[in-house]
Protein backbone atom coordinates (compact mmCIF):
# COMPACT_ATOMS: atom_id res chain seq x y z
CA UNK A 1 0.00 0.00 0.00
CA UNK A 2 1.47 3.40 -0.93
CA UNK A 3 1.80 5.77 1.93
CA UNK A 4 2.53 9.72 1.80
CA UNK A 5 4.18 12.30 3.63
CA UNK A 6 5.02 15.70 2.77
CA UNK A 7 8.60 17.53 3.19
CA UNK A 8 9.87 21.20 2.91
CA UNK A 9 13.05 22.04 2.40
CA UNK A 10 14.52 24.09 4.84
CA UNK A 11 17.31 26.71 4.85
CA UNK A 12 19.71 23.32 6.55
CA UNK A 13 18.82 21.53 3.51
CA UNK A 14 20.27 23.64 0.93
CA UNK A 15 23.84 23.00 -0.12
CA UNK A 16 26.22 25.67 -2.12
CA UNK A 17 24.59 25.03 -5.48
CA UNK A 18 21.38 26.02 -4.20
CA UNK A 19 18.78 23.21 -4.33
CA UNK A 20 18.06 20.04 -1.21
CA UNK A 21 21.56 18.46 -0.78
CA UNK A 22 22.14 14.45 -1.78
CA UNK A 23 22.76 13.73 1.94
CA UNK A 24 19.48 15.04 2.86
CA UNK A 25 17.42 13.09 0.41
CA UNK A 26 18.95 9.73 1.97
CA UNK A 27 17.06 11.45 5.58
CA UNK A 28 13.98 11.75 3.67
CA UNK A 29 13.84 8.83 2.33
CA UNK A 30 14.26 7.11 6.30
CA UNK A 31 12.16 9.69 7.93
CA UNK A 32 9.74 8.44 5.01
CA UNK A 33 10.08 4.18 6.13
CA UNK A 34 9.96 5.11 9.35
CA UNK A 35 6.85 7.21 9.70
CA UNK A 36 5.06 4.20 6.83
CA UNK A 37 6.09 1.91 9.18
CA UNK A 38 4.73 3.46 12.03
CA UNK A 39 1.27 4.37 10.72
CA UNK A 40 0.87 0.54 9.63
CA UNK A 41 2.80 -1.74 11.81
CA UNK A 42 0.76 -3.09 15.01
CA UNK A 43 2.46 -1.72 18.23
CA UNK A 44 3.50 -5.16 19.24
CA UNK A 45 5.63 -5.12 15.83
CA UNK A 46 7.04 -1.53 16.73
CA UNK A 47 8.31 -3.13 19.98
CA UNK A 48 10.31 -6.36 19.05
CA UNK A 49 12.07 -5.29 15.54
CA UNK A 50 13.66 -2.28 14.35
CA UNK A 51 14.46 -1.72 10.48
CA UNK A 52 17.81 -1.04 9.08
CA UNK A 53 19.12 -0.07 5.68
CA UNK A 54 21.29 -2.66 3.56
CA UNK A 55 21.20 -0.54 0.18
CA UNK A 56 20.24 2.57 -0.86
CA UNK A 57 19.44 3.50 -4.66
CA UNK A 58 18.72 6.83 -6.10
CA UNK A 59 17.70 8.02 -8.78
CA UNK A 60 18.12 12.05 -8.73
CA UNK A 61 15.51 13.70 -11.31
CA UNK A 62 15.20 17.62 -10.07
CA UNK A 63 15.80 19.83 -7.95
CA UNK A 64 13.94 21.49 -5.12
CA UNK A 65 14.78 24.83 -3.48
CA UNK A 66 14.05 26.50 -0.11
CA UNK A 67 10.93 26.74 0.53
CA UNK A 68 9.69 23.87 -2.41
CA UNK A 69 7.40 21.03 -0.72
CA UNK A 70 7.45 17.89 -2.22
CA UNK A 71 5.23 14.79 -1.49
CA UNK A 72 7.25 11.38 -0.59
CA UNK A 73 5.02 8.54 -1.38
CA UNK A 74 6.39 4.72 -0.72
CA UNK A 75 5.71 1.06 -1.43
CA UNK A 76 6.92 -2.47 -0.72
CA UNK A 77 6.17 -4.31 -4.51
CA UNK A 78 7.04 -7.47 -3.32
CA UNK A 79 6.86 -9.90 -0.58
CA UNK A 80 9.62 -10.12 1.50
CA UNK A 81 12.99 -12.06 0.92
CA UNK A 82 14.03 -13.54 4.57
CA UNK A 83 15.30 -10.69 6.32
CA UNK A 84 14.87 -8.01 4.05
CA UNK A 85 12.76 -6.33 1.19
CA UNK A 86 12.74 -3.46 -1.24
CA UNK A 87 10.83 -0.13 -0.59
CA UNK A 88 10.31 2.00 -3.16
CA UNK A 89 10.71 5.84 -2.83
CA UNK A 90 9.29 8.68 -4.90
CA UNK A 91 9.76 12.48 -4.53
CA UNK A 92 7.07 14.44 -6.60
CA UNK A 93 6.93 18.10 -6.22
CA UNK A 94 3.75 20.40 -6.28
CA UNK A 95 4.26 20.43 -10.30
CA UNK A 96 3.61 16.94 -10.62
CA UNK A 97 7.13 16.28 -12.16
CA UNK A 98 9.46 13.41 -9.90
CA UNK A 99 12.69 14.91 -8.24
CA UNK A 100 13.65 11.73 -7.22
CA UNK A 101 13.36 8.00 -7.17
CA UNK A 102 14.98 5.29 -5.38
CA UNK A 103 14.84 1.79 -4.49
CA UNK A 104 16.00 0.79 -0.60
CA UNK A 105 16.99 -2.37 0.64
CA UNK A 106 15.81 -2.68 4.35
CA UNK A 107 16.52 -5.73 6.54
CA UNK A 108 14.75 -6.67 10.50
CA UNK A 109 16.17 -6.67 13.33
CA UNK A 110 15.34 -8.30 16.14
CA UNK A 111 14.93 -5.55 19.17
CA UNK A 112 15.86 -8.01 22.20
CA UNK A 113 18.92 -9.93 20.57
CA UNK A 114 20.11 -7.48 18.07
CA UNK A 115 20.12 -10.10 15.01
CA UNK A 116 18.31 -10.06 11.40
CA UNK A 117 15.30 -12.27 11.47
CA UNK A 118 12.98 -13.27 9.02
CA UNK A 119 10.55 -10.75 8.06
CA UNK A 120 7.01 -13.24 9.21
CA UNK A 121 3.93 -12.81 6.96
CA UNK A 122 1.82 -11.18 9.46
CA UNK A 123 4.60 -8.56 9.84
CA UNK A 124 4.69 -7.87 6.40
CA UNK A 125 0.88 -8.09 5.51
CA UNK A 126 0.17 -4.66 6.75
CA UNK A 127 2.60 -3.15 3.60
CA UNK A 128 1.18 -5.32 1.07
CA UNK A 129 -2.50 -5.60 -0.54
CA UNK A 130 -2.60 -8.99 -0.83
CA UNK A 131 -2.46 -9.61 -4.38
CA UNK A 132 0.94 -11.21 -4.63
CA UNK A 133 2.54 -8.31 -3.48
CA UNK A 134 1.74 -5.37 -5.75
CA UNK A 135 0.75 -1.69 -4.38
CA UNK A 136 -2.83 -0.26 -4.97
Amino acid sequence: MTFQQQFTAQDADIDELGHVNNAVWVRWIQELAVAHWHAVAPAEHQDAYVWVVTRHEIDYRGNVGVGEQVTGETWVPEPPRGARFDRHVRFVGSDDRVRVEAVTTWAMVDRATGRLVRIRADVAAPFLDGTGGQTL
